[in-house]
């Protein structure tokens, strides 16, 4: 069990769990969830870290079907210019690896963004902690338990 999926449990709220092998060859990690798990890459989400111009963290949850702006993520977070963290960095400060980290169960708590596309879902898809392991669960849950703001920071790919 994961620490994001023991997040969910200890809080008591619904979700699942859905599980898929990976492909160490994917080019995406959620267009393959999306894929595999027969989702519309609308509602699955993927989970990055940008990195601000005075060098503080962010956790930014967007739609698979699109891409992560970071001029939006910047004004939602209070600052001139964010950039994408360097995988190292992510992956030291989340505890997950790269295609598995999960908003859920970070080693560090980070300020989160969630795309406001997701107000209008029943049940969004991110990563559990693990490539090839993904967690459904409310948006306003998702929104609780990382103590997230929503914020339009996604856009068409």
């Amino acid at each position: 069990m994961t620490p994001g999926i023991r997040q969910a449990k200890k809080a008591g709220i619904p979700y699942e769990i859905k599980e898929y092998t990976h492909d160490a060859g994917a080019e995406s990690y959620g267009g393959e969830a999306a894929t595999a798990l027969g989702l519309s890459e609308d509602l699955v989400f993927k989970t990055l870290m940008a990195k601000s111009n005075d060098g503080k963290l962010a956790v930014a949850v967007v739609p698979v079907s699109g891409i992560l702006d970071l001029k939006a993520l910047a004004k939602a977070f209070g600052c001139k210019k964010m950039e994408m963290a360097e995988p190292a960095l992510a992956e030291k400060t989340s505890g997950y690896v790269v295609g598995g980290i999960s908003p859920l169960g970070q080693k560090k708590h980070l300020p989160t963004f969630i795309d406001a596309s997701a107000q209008t879902l029943e049940v969004m898809h991110v990563s559990a902690g693990k490539r090839g392991l993904e967690i459904a669960l409310k948006p306003d849950d998702l929104l609780a338990l990382t103590n997230g703001k929503w914020a339009s920071i996604g856009k068409a790919d």
